[in-house]
């Protein structure tokens, strides 16, 4: 199959699936509230829950740090930090399989001039390219979207994964708890 009708599939899988969350009113439901009252609701089957929702809600392009702040709010800073950091890395598995099973290595056969450019920086150092990627732009799905369809081996997507999200992460944690304390919500 060719690199654009591979595009057009992942797409196509995007669309269908944000118009089934938003139809049916699911994409609403994710919530500040509502996501902390899951996790506090069972610590087990809460915090699966919440991995869970993160995971499809970055496949529906639900922003990350909503979950953060749910999970710093109901666990606090640290507790609400290692949540957060297992269930971005789960989210972050789940739409590299999920994309490249649709989409294959779909932006390493582009024959554009600027794709080839900013895949060959990727190629020169991946693993650090992957680590600066995740410090900067986290969670976003669209950075999880090209690298799923860039070609890069899972192994150095995942170790960048792992390595680059620490910091945004912890930062996020000490602005939201900040935040709270300020708000007096906590």
């Amino acid at each position: 199959m060719r690199s654009s009708h591979r595009l057009l599939w992942v797409i196509g899988f995007l669309v269908v699936l944000f118009v089934l969350f938003e139809g049916s009113g699911i994409r609403a439901r994710f919530s500040l509230a509502s996501l902390q009252a899951l996790i506090l609701m069972h610590p087990v089957v809460g915090l699966l829950l919440f991995i869970l929702l993160f995971a499809l809600g970055n496949l529906i392009q639900i922003p990350g740090w909503v979950f953060l702040a749910a999970a710093v709010l109901a666990l606090g800073r640290f507790y609400g930090g290692i949540a957060t950091y297992i269930a971005a890395c789960v989210s972050c598995v789940l739409t590299f399989f999920t994309i490249r099973f649709i989409g294959g290595n779909a932006l390493r056969e582009l024959k554009n001039p600027l794709a080839k450019r900013i895949l060959s920086g990727l190629d020169s150092h991946p693993l650090w390219s992957i680590i600066a990627l995740r410090i900067l732009f986290q969670t976003v799905p669209a950075l999880n979207y090209a690298l799923a369809l860039s070609g890069v081996r899972f192994r150095t997507y995942l170790l960048g994964t792992l390595l680059g999200l620490p910091l945004p992460i912890a930062l996020y944690c000490l602005f939201f708890d900040y935040l709270a304390m300020l708000l007096n919500i906590v």
